[in-house]
């Protein structure tokens, strides 16, 4: 499973990122977000694409968003 670093990029770039992962790996991605916003976001679009999501907070202040199918 590939890792798509986000950290620091505000929305809608996460998203985007995301979506461009998960269309080359439709397998599932993991994406490294550090604000909250990223964090639901993310965790939204790849729920509306039918995956799911666990998400681990970092003790930095980021998660780490593991999106499977």
């Amino acid at each position: 499973m590939n890792e798509v670093d986000c950290l620091g990029l505000s929305c809608p770039m996460p998203v985007v990122m995301t979506k461009k992962e998960l269309k080359k790996n439709p397998e599932g991605a993991i994406v490294l977000v550090d604000n909250v916003a990223a964090k639901e976001n993310v965790t939204r679009f790849a729920k509306t694409m039918g995956y799911s999501v666990s998400i681990e907070e970092a003790e930095n202040g980021s998660w780490k968003l593991r999106i499977e199918k």
